[in-house]
């Protein structure tokens, strides 16, 4: 399944751009290249500190980003595109690994069996078809993100986007980005503020496994 992978990612990578080039501007803090994730290692296909999508949906979140910058905005990207033994090293985390360091941060209620009943951790994620983005608004007076009343990848009611464990700001400030995201395309999940997926995204039916690597998408 791995090279089947690797032949898909070889033969569509033209498809993808490095998100930075594309929308000018951007603000990236790429989670899953670091160790300040809900693992606490830097997870497995990422190489570089850089987000990537389909030409689609860079395209449809360059308009996203124009609009929330009139509004007084900056898009903030956490995760875009993730290769599918990302995704593997998650659900091996999950099934086998005794590791917790990282509970009291990201799954304080929650057993790492909940992940998955929960919908917050599952065998392939969208965001291997490259279409899909984690993201907040960055206020450009302050420089600060929103509150948006649950940090990212918080595993908890209070992150679902309707979550009534919110104040009334923090759930004015989701629902703006709801809107903005949904005006340009994109759909939300119920669990998750900060996840959206194009609608029409170009490959609903492909999980790609090439590396998080702007050089990557030059070869």
């Amino acid at each position: 399944m791995a090279t089947d992978f690797k032949k898909m990612a070889q033969l569509n990578t033209s498809d993808f751009v490095l998100l930075s080039d594309y929308v000018p501007g951007i603000v990236q803090e790429i989670r899953y290249f670091s160790t300040y994730n809900f693992i606490g290692d830097r997870i497995d296909g990422y190489e570089e500190p850089c987000a990537l999508l389909t030409k689609e949906a860079a395209r449809a979140l360059k308009e996203a980003a124009n609009e929330a910058q009139v509004m007084g905005y900056r898009l903030k990207i956490f995760d875009a595109y993730r290769p599918a033994k990302a995704v593997k090293h998650f659900v091996l985390w999950g099934i086998e690994d005794l590791d917790q360091r990282m509970k009291p941060f990201f799954y304080p209620k929650l057993q790492k069996t909940e992940l998955f009943e929960q919908g917050y951790i599952s065998a392939q994620s969208s965001h291997s078809r490259g279409s899909t983005v984690d993201l907040t608004l960055l206020d450009m007076q302050s420089g600060k993100e929103l509150d948006m009343g649950s940090p990212f990848d918080f595993f908890d009611d209070v992150s679902h986007p309707d979550s009534p464990l919110v104040s009334e700001e923090q759930h004015a400030n989701r629902m703006a980005l709801q809107k903005l995201m949904v005006r340009h395309g994109f759909e939300p999940i119920s669990c998750e503020w900060w996840h959206f997926t194009l609608k029409n995204e170009p490959f609903p039916d492909v999980y790609f496994d090439f590396p998080v690597c702007a050089s990557y998408l030059k070869k």
